[in-house]
């Protein structure tokens, strides 16, 4: 991507790079709700794109894909930023789906299936399954986390820079195993789902045609995966 004169060239770097936004916005989308337009995420990333190709200099140490790809995803979330993008009912809602889970996981000692679940929440398997459905996009985190204020913001307090902290690395590794163990421990459909999802990166459509379902059962599968990961990881500090 560099000129003969051994400048950086920016036109070629744009056009190598924006099926990587076009990707990435469509990766995003399965994990935020039909609200959210996939135009819009895409032009987020395009700006992200061209900041990153005005901002990159190779004396920084860092290869250009692997910069352009944290200013991509920073732009997308900053345009996720501006919207609120999950009601307050269905965040509800939400909780009580996970409430739900952790009763039965501590009575049953395993992962409850759907009938059960709709059971102690009192509504029919259709309207559980519904419920799964409408939380596309309640990932391990809220809405909340991403909005400015007076306080810091979820990245700001979760993810700082400490990687000369050797506490931080220590914490930060007992999470990522505590993550695994809960992975592990997930029903094998669920568990296969999201080694394809976020190892393999397959989109919902990819991933429903390898489990030969339809596009929005593996919607509602990944929505009550995270809802038990959320589960086994709410109480970590």
């Amino acid at each position: 991507m560099y000129k003969p004169n051994g400048l950086f060239d920016k036109d070629a770097a744009i056009e190598q790079f924006s099926p990587l936004v076009k990707r990435m916005a469509h990766h995003m989308l399965a994990k935020l709700p039909p609200s959210v337009q996939l135009d819009d995420i895409i032009q987020a990333g395009l700006i992200g794109l061209m900041d990153a190709i005005n901002r990159y200099e190779e004396n920084q140490g860092t290869q250009f894909e692997t910069y352009a790809t944290q200013r991509i995803r920073g732009a997308m979330l900053d345009e996720l930023r501006s919207n609120d993008w999950l009601p307050r009912g269905l965040r509800r809602n939400l909780r009580e789906i996970e409430k739900a889970m952790a009763r039965l996981e501590q009575k049953f000692g395993r992962p409850p299936n759907e009938r059960e679940m709709s059971k102690e929440m009192g509504v029919s398997l259709r309207e559980y399954q519904q419920l799964l459905q409408e939380a596309r996009g309640y990932q391990l985190f809220h809405i909340e986390d991403f909005t400015s204020g007076d306080d810091d913001g979820f990245l700001d307090r979760n993810c700082p820079d400490e990687r000369g902290d050797p506490l931080a690395c220590l914490q930060d590794e007992r999470l990522r195993e505590r993550l695994v163990r809960g992975i592990d421990d997930l029903p094998e459909r669920e568990r296969l789902l999201m080694g394809l999802y976020y190892e393999k990166e397959l989109n919902f459509r990819e991933i429903a045609a390898v489990l030969e379902v339809s596009e929005s059962r593996v919607c509602q599968l990944h929505s009550q995966a995270v809802a038990r990961l959320r589960g086994k990881l709410k109480d970590w500090a």
